[in-house]
C-alpha cells in the first residue's frame, strides 16, 4: 500500500513511449514553450481532468482548478494564474467549467460543520443566497443540486468578468470570452449554458472601471 504511487511512475514511463512512439518530436516541441487559446477554471474533483474531457493535448489549455471552481476576488492563487494567462500568454478564451455531483456545491447547500474549508465553502452559501428563491423552490433535492451548479458557474463568470484583468483586455481591444460550462459525470458530455462576457456591456455598470490613471 505505501509504495501504491509508484504506479505512477511508472505509468509515466509508459506514457513518454505512447507520446515518442506517436511524434518523436513530442516533447522537443512542447519544451520550446506553450500558446494555449483556453485558460480553464474547474472543479479539483479527481474525476474531471480538462485536457482528457475536452480532448486538448499538453499545451493547448492552460489551467487553475480548486474547490467548486470558484472565482474569488481576493484569492492571490486565481488572480495570479488570471494575469498571466490573459496579459502574458494572451488567452482568447477563460471557461469556467463546474459538474454535476460537485461535493463542494452539495456541502454548501447544508448545515454541517467541516473545518477550515468551512472559509471556502461559505463563498459557495453567498451564491446560493443570491439564488435562494429559485433554488428553494425546487424540491427535488437532486435537482436543486444541478441547478445550483449551473447558477455557481454563472456567479464566476461574472464574477470574472468584474475583475481588473478581463476589464483591461476588453479596454485594449484583446480578444477575450468568458464562457459558463457543466460537465456532467453521468454521461461525459458538456453542457454550454449559454452564459458568455464578451465586453463591461455585459455588466452592470456599478463594476465598470475606468482606464487606469
Amino acid at each position: 500500500m505505501e509504495k501504491s504511487y509508484l504506479k505512477l511512475i511508472e505509468n509515466n514511463k509508459k506514457w513518454v513511449k505512447e507520446q515518442l512512439k506517436n511524434d518523436p518530436k513530442f516533447f522537443t516541441d512542447l519544451a520550446n514553450g506553450q500558446t494555449p487559446e483556453y485558460l480553464w477554471i474547474g472543479c479539483s474533483d479527481s474525476r474531471v481532468p480538462a485536457n482528457e474531457i475536452t480532448g486538448t493535448k499538453p499545451g493547448e489549455v492552460f489551467v487553475h482548478r480548486n474547490i467548486a471552481n470558484m472565482v474569488v476576488h481576493s484569492d492571490m492563487n486565481l488572480l495570479s494564474v488570471l494575469s498571466y494567462a490573459v496579459e502574458v500568454l494572451k488567452v482568447k478564451h477563460i471557461i469556467v467549467c463546474g459538474h454535476y455531483g460537485c461535493g463542494g456545491v452539495i456541502a454548501a447547500m447544508g448545515t454541517k460543520q467541516y473545518g477550515l474549508i468551512d472559509n471556502w465553502l461559505r463563498h459557495i452559501k453567498d451564491v446560493y443566497r443570491f439564488h435562494y428563491l429559485e433554488l428553494d423552490a425546487i424540491k427535488d433535492e437532486t435537482q436543486r443540486a444541478r441547478r445550483f451548479v449551473e447558477v455557481n458557474v454563472m456567479e464566476q463568470v461574472r464574477d470574472l468578468s468584474k475583475t481588473s484583468i478581463v476589464q483591461n483586455a476588453w479596454s485594449n481591444d484583446q480578444p477575450l470570452h468568458v464562457h459558463g460550462w457543466v460537465y456532467d459525470l453521468n454521461d461525459g458530455l458538456i453542457k454550454d449554458l449559454g452564459v458568455t462576457f464578451t465586453c463591461t456591456k455585459d455588466l452592470h455598470a456599478v463594476y465598470h472601471l475606468d482606464e487606469k490613471l
